[in-house]
């Protein structure tokens, strides 16, 4: 399990090398469909333009980087985190991303100086493509949400937050659940919680719950290319259940409509993934009470600007 000594040894071990991102707060009616004050983490600011490099820098910084250097598998937003990250460190770093990965965030990738082996139609193939590297090589393996390193990285995001505003529910989106675990360890102690956010084409953690365990699903839509693991990971899912995490579903359609709301009202160009968790909110899938102090982790921003409109 992860505990708030873990994410306060990240923040210090992470602090050189990432950004500490905005809070943004909007009174209700401050988007098209916001009912209610919402406080936005504006995390998609971050370097590499997600919150993936805190999570792939801590868990870098506790190892011993062999010759071989570093491999991860990818959507897009951890491939360059990790790449940047290693080129900040001065490793060699090989990332595999799935055919399905948007070509602005290969490019990106590759722009850390990072190698970049494309194949197989979905993030799960090309996660079995980097442990097989992983294996004959010796590299050391930066998973995208499943190590308990990279959920402690991922969880300062919500300790700054907690630091500009008071917040009862956090809006998270859930892809393999590493974001939403960590800031669900982060709120816990404080009596606040998480709400996973997925679009209906990448439910994996609404469909745990509903298990009981992690379950493979079919992954499509919209979101894919960030929120497209096909099974929550076995760290995040403990940490969520234990915390007590909730869970909302929304459609590509209303991801859409926050994008668009993101951007007519504050100029904010966040990816599909990057805006999910504020479409639960303006779609109506999660439903604050009165006086619910709700924030809202806007959490990437890897895509081609024309894509929002």
């Amino acid at each position: 399990m992860i505990d708030s000594n873990d994410i306060a040894g990240a923040r210090r071990r992470i602090a050189p090398y990432v950004r500490r991102t905005p809070v943004l707060a909007l009174e209700a009616g401050g988007l098209p469909g916001l009912a209610v004050p919402v406080t936005l983490k504006l995390e998609l600011l971050q370097r590499t333009g997600s919150f993936k490099l805190r999570g792939a820098m801590n868990r870098i910084l506790c190892a011993e980087v062999p010759a071989a250097g570093i491999v991860a598998a990818s959507g897009g937003n951890h491939g360059a985190a990790v790449a940047a990250a290693a080129q900040v460190l001065g490793f060699p770093a090989r990332i595999f991303v799935p055919r399905s990965s948007p070509e602005a965030k290969v490019a990106r990738i590759r722009g850390y100086g990072a190698e970049v082996i494309v194949g197989g139609a979905t993030y799960a193939e090309a996660r079995a493509a980097a442990e097989a590297c992983a294996g004959e090589t010796g590299a050391l393996d930066v998973p995208a949400f499943d190590h308990p390193l990279v959920v402690a990285g991922q969880g300062t995001a919500a300790l700054e937050l907690l630091e500009d505003a008071a917040v009862d529910t956090l809006l998270v989106a859930v892809g393999g659940g590493g974001l939403a675990a960590g800031c669900a360890a982060t709120l816990r102690p404080r009596g606040a919680r998480v709400v996973g956010v997925e679009t209906s084409g990448t439910a994996c953690w609404h469909a745990a719950l509903e298990a009981g365990a992690p379950v493979d699903v079919d992954v499509s839509g919209l979101a894919v290319d960030s929120l497209g693991a096909r099974s929550v990971g076995a760290v995040p899912f403990a940490v969520l259940r234990a915390a007590g995490a909730g869970s909302a579903v929304v459609s590509d359609d209303d991801v859409r409509a926050a994008q668009r709301a993101l951007w007519e009202g504050c100029r904010v160009a966040a990816e599909p993934g990057g805006a999910a968790a504020l479409a639960a909110l303006l779609s109506g899938a999660y439903r604050a009470v009165p006086g619910e102090r709700v924030g809202v982790m806007v959490s990437g921003a890897n895509l081609d600007p024309g894509t929002v409109r």
